[in-house]
């Protein structure tokens, strides 16, 4: 939504701002931050005018109706639906199939229902990479993995390999977008006996405008978001004209998300990508920060309900089953790999005794303590802050390596999928705020401050 109304609060730290009688300058109250007059008079000016042009501005919506098609007589009676006795699982196979294993639990399932009352997709993406294909793929990302337990290597086996046409909603959308930036520019000098850590803040604007092509938003509830988007993405070159064929020898999961509810996921998305773009044009400045969210202004675009192929991999260690998901197309495969704790705390113990020494001959080189502390007292406090910092460094070693363990997380945003070329910036401006200032006696390191 957009900010239809302004507030005049400190752009430094938000609290409410107020002129001060018998003042040239607007001072905030909470933080004691300076502004001059007129810096504020237009800032507020400027924001006067982006809430009177969001009032103007509609947003559009998808037309979520439009998207897939109605089964014809010919194409419902060759297929059937089912429901996994077990688990409530709902599948889809070809009209042929009389008994199959449930994807999800492994349950053997009988097949007794007609698939009916759910649209027809309207493109599919073909299977490229076989079953073999999965397991060796799967084989592959063991490889490397220090603290895979051993027993996991050794003693696993791969339960059920199935090969699955997961619904998908593909978003096409034009977006107008805005965000405000904190921006910052340091300088440092000397003066007399005083290092000078001078600080400049901005408040940088940013509008601009940009096209996405086939955002994708997985429309099945059973099949975890973070898993779907960690395979993307898919290559839409190779999507074809959808027809009950293709599911011959395979499973095809109904959606049970319309596309009406897969629109937040698809608008987040946009919101993540408008963020990051703009963020990439404030230049020239040392930090840059996005201030609150950015504003994006939607025109409707097409959805195309589509199904993508993914091969799913369950596997079992210590009674714990283990699900792995590879892009049926692409053979880019997700997952998470138990791992051996006692292993972690071993490779954290020998990292940090092999990092002690290094760290203390650094500290021990680099301080500046030796004048205020001599002798034993000196050496024993280098070593107790190089015993710190090798345990830092230890910990650091093991989350790497666990980190290791999973390639499975969300898609912060959409910038795949956007169109090439399509990214205009339409406005910019940067406005001075204030400039603060930092003293401290020359020779003394920030860090200490």
């Amino acid at each position: 939504m957009a900010d239809t109304s302004v507030s005049y609060t400190c752009p430094n730290c938000g609290a409410p701002l107020s002129y001060l009688p018998g003042k040239d300058h607007v001072t905030c109250e909470y933080c004691g931050t300076e502004f001059a007059t007129e810096t504020i008079e237009k800032l507020f000016a400027k924001a006067q005018e982006r809430a009177a042009a969001a009032e103007q501005e509609q947003e559009e919506k998808w037309e979520t109706a439009a998207a897939g098609k109605d089964w014809s007589e010919e194409e419902l009676a060759g297929l059937q639906v089912f429901h996994c006795s077990s688990c409530g699982a709902e599948l889809v196979t070809d009209g042929n199939t009389m008994a199959t294993e449930c994807c999800y639990c492994g349950n053997p399932t009988m097949l007794p229902a007609r698939f009916d009352g759910a649209l027809k997709p309207d493109e599919i993406i073909p299977f490229q990479k076989t079953k073999k294909d999965a397991v060796a793929a799967l084989k592959q990302f063991y490889e490397g993995k220090t603290l895979l337990p051993a027993a996991f290597k050794t003693g696993n086996r791969v339960e059920a390999v199935q090969p699955m046409y997961v619904p998908y909603w593909l978003f096409d959308a034009k977006v107008k977008a805005e965000a405000t930036f904190r921006a910052e520019e340091t300088t440092t000098y000397e003066n007399g006996d005083t290092t000078v850590e001078e600080t400049e803040v901005y408040e940088c604007y940013r509008a601009g405008k940009m096209a996405f092509e086939r955002i994708p938003v997985d429309g099945s509830v059973k099949m975890d978001d973070t898993f779907m988007e960690s395979i993307e993405p898919f290559d839409y070159s190779q999507l074809e004209p959808f027809t009950p064929a293709y599911l011959t020898g395979a499973l095809a999961d109904r959606y049970d998300v319309d596309a009406e509810a897969a629109v937040p996921r698809a608008d987040e998305r946009i919101a993540g990508s408008a963020a990051a773009l703009l963020k990439d044009t404030v230049e020239g400045y040392d930090t840059v920060e996005i201030q609150g969210e950015p504003t994006v202004h939607k025109k409707k675009g097409d959805i195309i309900y589509a199904m993508a192929p993914v091969w799913i991999l369950t596997t079992r260690y210590e009674d714990t089953p283990y699900m792995f998901l590879m892009n049926g197309q692409t053979g880019k495969l997700a997952g998470s790999l138990p791992y051996d704790n006692t292993k972690s705390y071993i490779y954290m113990a020998v990292s940090s005794i092999v990092s002690l020494p290094i760290w203390y001959y650094v500290i021990y080189f680099i301080s500046v303590m030796e004048d205020l502390i001599s002798g034993h007292g000196f050496s024993m406090l280098v070593f107790f802050i190089a015993l710190l910092c090798a345990i830092f460094s230890g910990y650091l070693v093991r989350s790497y390596l666990i980190d290791q363990m999973s390639n499975v997380h969300p898609a912060e945003d959409a910038t795949e999928y956007l169109k090439e070329g399509s990214f205009k910036l339409t406005a910019e401006d940067d406005t001075y705020l204030y400039t603060h200032k930092k003293n401290r006696p020359k020779g003394k390191r920030k860090s200490d401050d």
